[in-house]
Formats: C-alpha cells, sequence, structure tokens
C-alpha cells in the first residue's frame, strides 16, 4: 500500500516536502525504528485516546510512553486507550495498528508532545507497516498548524517513575 490515501491526499494538499522510507515489516513504532536505524525519539507514534464518546490523537515519539494522569488533568477529562475494534473503525484506509499522526484527516483533536519541538526529523506511519513518511522540522510544524501541544508523555525508562505521583 505504501500511503493511505486520506494522508497522501493531504500532503500533496498542504504541500509539504516529504519522502517515504521503506522498512522491514514491523508491528510497533518502537521496533520500526530499530529495524531502520533511526533513533526512537525521531519515529512518532499516534495513540488514540477516548473520554466517552470525546476522541483524541497523541502524537509522541516511540520511545515514549503517555502519561494518563498528565493528559487527563490538562484535558479535564478521563482519556484511556480507544480499543484495536475502534481504531479499524475508523482508520478504514489503513492496515491494523499503522496509525498516521495526522488525526485531523480523520477529523479527531491532535495534541503532540512539546518535545517533539526540538526534534529535527520526524518519521510517521504511512497507514501501512512497511513505511515512514519522513519530514523535517518546519514540514512537521507545518501539518501540526493548529493543533493543540503539550507535554504528555515521558520515556519509558521513566514512566514507572511518574505513576507514583
Amino acid at each position: 500500500m505504501a500511503m493511505a490515501y486520506s494522508i497522501e491526499q493531504h500532503l500533496h494538499k498542504v504541500g509539504v516536502d516529504y519522502s517515504l522510507l521503506h522498512h522491514p515489516h514491523t508491528h510497533s513504532s518502537l521496533h520500526t525504528a530499530h529495524i531502520a536505524h533511526l533513533p526512537a525519539r525521531e519515529v512518532v507514534k499516534a495513540v488514540l485516546c477516548h473520554d466517552r464518546d470525546n476522541y483524541l490523537l497523541c502524537v509522541i515519539p516511540a520511545s515514549h510512553r503517555i502519561v494518563f494522569h498528565w493528559l487527563n488533568r490538562m484535558m479535564n477529562g478521563q482519556y484511556q486507550l480507544a480499543s484495536e475494534d475502534e481504531l479499524e473503525s475508523v482508520f478504514l484506509d489503513c492496515e491494523m495498528g499503522a496509525v498516521p499522526a495526522l488525526g485531523q484527516v480523520y477529523g479527531f483533536h491532535v495534541i503532540w508532545d512539546d518535545c517533539l519541538q526540538e526534534t529535527d526529523d520526524i518519521y510517521l506511519e504511512s497507514g501501512d507497516h512497511e513505511h515512514l513518511i519522513h519530514l523535517n522540522h518546519g514540514a512537521f510544524m507545518q501539518l501540526m498548524g493548529l493543533q493543540e501541544h503539550m507535554t504528555i508523555s515521558c520515556p519509558e525508562e521513566e514512566y514507572s517513575d511518574h505513576l507514583r505521583m
């Protein structure tokens, strides 16, 4: 497939420069970073969350995990992970689990983690498990445009420390 049709259309409409990077089939963003020889902080993952009927797509580095009590405090909600069935019913032009970080294309409110402001190169899922969309910092910022950003995640190795706070 290479890229979800709606993502490809959006990238062309916005007019940002990007390239596609092919890699062997993977099932997680962290594994993708490893197999593609990329720093995990440059590969982003999109995590769909919900608070009853309100959906939110969180964009964080592959090396991080969402700290839900931070997210819930900032968003004044009770967000939790969406189920695989919910993902499958929404991202119709994507392979299961290959969620692109451009939730606005699918009508979702997007929040991206502040730590991505410091990243020169960003790689995001294209909608399949064998290609990444490579963007420079400016192109990523252009795509995120009016989307909210805040600190919603922490590195995997620090995650358990933040659960006790």
